[in-house]
């Protein structure tokens, strides 16, 4: 097999190799190639920019006479002579620690490396490395012992702070940023994060609003915070959801909050409200002893499976029946509410599947709270918005399509199809 000339060079290279060390270590092959080929190439740039090659014959203005080696500059306005200019020296970090390189300048100053630009301390992808730690609940101080630890970088909470600030813009954009004209299913709920506002640690409620698209795809239309968990709070980002784009919604999964439905049906008042069975079943098993939950969440799984309202009655009778004396309050719960779980039975079996099953509010709220339980309190809202945007995104790549999406969209269209095509038209409209 030929050997290309680059094989050969490595293998040139690599001829005198003992130990990982040599290539990866502090001074290694790696470190000392990324400074002679960064440095390889602002050479070339620099060449091209003054338009001659080192030491060859210089074209455009007349050199002056004291430049030793002085050719015209493509860039100068008045054609004066331009030339190299010695180097100067900075240091950029990178994943395999702190690289010194050695910078050419030319003497007009209007030499601009693309490789490595002006001001420049970090190589490409390093930032994308603190945000991902960030995201993952990592402290200052923890990304600081990694980034020493793994790469022999040290950085300053500062530059911590500097890259992880430059997604606050991302973030508002994302958060203003238009929706889709219609999504069959939206499952809204909050959750509680310590946070100083005003100059006092409080619980805040962080609200968060999750759409499942019409091609089966999850999706966080925002992040909200407020004092605590309100129906009037939720009015104010369900109008600001509409004013966003989304013109309807078949469905709606919300929690037990006292006139949540009526606040959804204010701004979308054909939306079926239907109340999150994960919420339901989780409030009632925080009343049962734990060696007793499995036989009572199995209980409950008959009633909400249940192929029709009459026979989900006939379930929770029966639960009430072995269950009742022990554990009353789960029977009142499911009474109270009842009236927000039968629109349930009134689906399709495909419809429902997605639904209960599709827990997408749970599952992410369980990553969410993973993220900032390493955190006693955030020192602001924004910071706290900053940490829970950059874990949302992290899980957001994971996502997948709904599983049995399609037939799900197939009846959905035969029951709502007018609305669904009226939505799309208005969306287009906009």
């Amino acid at each position: 097999m030929k050997v290309t000339k680059l094989e050969a060079a490595i293998d040139e290279l690599l001829k005198d190799y003992r130990s990982p060390e040599e290539i990866i270590g502090p001074n290694g092959l790696m470190k000392q190639l990324t400074k002679a080929l960064l440095e390889r190439a602002m050479a070339a740039e620099l060449t091209h920019h003054i338009g001659y090659e080192k030491h060859g014959p210089r074209r455009g203005a007349e050199a002056e006479p004291d430049s030793e080696e002085q050719g015209g500059s493509q860039s100068s306005a008045a054609g004066k002579a331009n030339s190299r200019n010695e180097t100067s020296r900075k240091r950029v970090k990178g994943d395999f620690g702190e690289v010194e390189i050695d910078v050419p300048r030319d003497r007009l100053g209007s030499f601009e490396p693309r490789i490595l630009p002006k001001h420049q301390r970090r190589f490409t992808g390093f930032d994308d490395k603190i945000l991902s730690m960030y995201a993952r609940g990592m402290t200052t101080r923890e990304i600081q012992g990694h980034l020493e630890e793994i790469y022999g970088v040290e950085v300053s909470p500062s530059l911590v702070s500097e890259v992880t600030e430059a997604v606050v813009e991302e973030a508002r954009a994302w958060q203003s940023r238009p929706l889709d004209a219609i999504y069959p299913i939206l499952y809204l709920d909050a959750l509680m994060v310590k946070m100083r506002h005003e100059g006092r640690v409080e619980n805040r409620a962080v609200y968060v609003a999750i759409g499942i698209t019409m091609e089966g795809a999850k999706e966080v239309l925002g992040l909200w915070t407020s004092a605590n968990e309100g129906a009037k709070f939720w009015l104010q980002v369900l109008t600001e959801i509409r004013n966003r784009g989304v013109k309807e919604v078949l469905v709606a999964c919300v929690d037990g909050l006292k006139g949540f439905p009526e606040a959804i049906e204010s701004v979308y008042p054909k939306t079926v409200v239907q109340l999150c069975i994960v919420h339901l079943v989780r409030n009632s098993l925080n009343y049962v002893n734990w060696k007793e939950r499995k036989r009572v969440a199995s209980a409950l799984r008959a009633i909400y499976s249940a192929p029709t309202e009459d026979e989900a009655l006939r379930q929770r009778e029966a639960f009430e029946e072995e269950w009742g004396r022990k554990y009353a309050p789960i029977g009142q719960l499911w009474r109270r509410h009842w009236e927000r779980v039968r629109p349930l039975f009134e689906f399709p079996a495909p419809i429902r599947k997605v639904i209960y099953t599709t827990n997408a509010v749970e599952s992410l709220n369980m990553t969410l709270r993973k993220v900032i339980k390493t955190r006693g309190a955030f020192p602001s809202e924004d910071a706290a918005l900053k940490l829970l945007f950059l874990a949302l995104r992290n899980a957001a790549k994971k996502w997948q399509h709904i599983q049995g999406w399609r037939e799900a969209l197939n009846h959905f269209t035969l029951l709502w199809g007018e609305r669904i095509e009226e939505a799309q038209a208005r969306g287009r409209g906009a």
